[in-house]
């Protein structure tokens, strides 16, 4: 098998036949054999029903990998790739903002190209508020300087990769996944190359504010230990600040007869010491949270059924 689509699905009845077709269009001259992985990540609409049949109409090689639950798209994307047998995987969403024509450019790329190991799409003009754009910024510019895993800003996770990355990414088997940071940290040659992103076929974004920054929450408590570093130094800089104040107040005493401060200030100061306390135990507690679900060893996902209309 030459090539691989993984297409994770959550709530996309509308656009799983609209994204086959698209491929199928696509990639009609071509001459080499290739396969569609739709991952259905516990959808709550038709999206299993239209993808059974599917599997049954097309001409297509298909599987179709079906969640017990919702598991997330990291999950869905590690399903996709141990689930492929192409020497190229491509990932693609389900919902048609991504034209599966540059799937055809990263393919002919990497094939003129033994020296690369993948390429990953960027935008190269973002089509969303500026608020947003301006958190997105935000946070490749804060985890590029406190990670030793460097991000490349705008990548996403539309991009093709040989079997031997796939295999490289597959190793890493740690339950909360940040696929871009994994695909970094893993290594291997990457081409960016840009791409515009076009308008939803159907339905709503599964992306939230809440839910991105989430995300980005777990991409860098997965690819860093600088918040507990900033603990320990915010510890630090409070008792510094406390001797110094102790040291004001006894110079106040003797040197000016001044009264020392009484109730007020010593109620904000417990107040102020007590939540750096408990914000470096947030903190902490939010990786010893991570470290025992990692512990159990529980599936990244668990697959209710795999259906094919092909023989293995």
């Amino acid at each position: 098998m030459k090539l691989s689509f993984v297409i994770p699905c959550y709530n996309e009845e509308d656009n799983v036949e609209l994204i086959h077709d698209k491929i199928s269009e696509t990639f009609k001259k071509v001459k080499y054999d290739y396969e569609l992985i739709f991952i259905n990540d516990g959808s709550k609409d038709k999206t299993i029903i239209n993808l059974r049949k599917l599997v049954k109409k097309s001409k297509q090689n298909i599987k179709v990998v079906d969640f017990s639950k919702n598991f997330g798209k990291e999950a869905a994307i590690y399903a996709g790739l141990k689930e492929s047998t192409g020497e190229l995987v491509s990932l693609i969403d389900a919902d048609m903002q991504q034209d599966p024509k540059y799937v055809l450019e990263m393919v002919e790329f990497l094939d003129a190209n033994e020296e690369y190991d993948s390429v990953a799409m960027y935008q190269d003009k973002r089509r969303e508020g500026k608020v947003l754009s301006f958190f997105k910024k935000s946070f490749y510019k804060l985890i590029n300087k406190i990670s030793d895993t460097k991000f490349t800003s705008n990548a996403s996770d539309f991009r093709t990769l040989r079997r031997n990355m796939v295999d490289a990414i597959l190793s890493v088997k740690e339950y909360y996944r940040f696929s871009k940071g994994i695909f970094s940290w893993v290594g291997f040659n990457t081409k960016y190359m840009p791409y515009q992103v076009l308008d939803r076929a159907t339905g709503t974004t599964k992306w939230s504010f809440k839910k991105l920054f989430k995300y980005a929450l777990d991409g860098i408590i997965s690819f860093t230990t600088a918040p507990l570093k900033m603990a320990t130094y915010v510890g630090l800089f409070s008792s510094f600040c406390s001797i110094v104040y102790l040291v004001v107040v006894i110079i106040q005493k003797l040197c000016f007869g001044i009264d020392i401060p009484g109730y007020a200030t010593i109620i904000t100061l417990i107040l102020f010491l007590g939540g750096l306390q408990l914000f470096s135990l947030g903190i902490i507690g939010e990786y010893i949270a991570r470290t025992y679900i990692e512990v159990k060893e529980r599936p990244i996902y668990i697959a209710r059924e795999v259906i094919s209309n092909r023989s293995k």
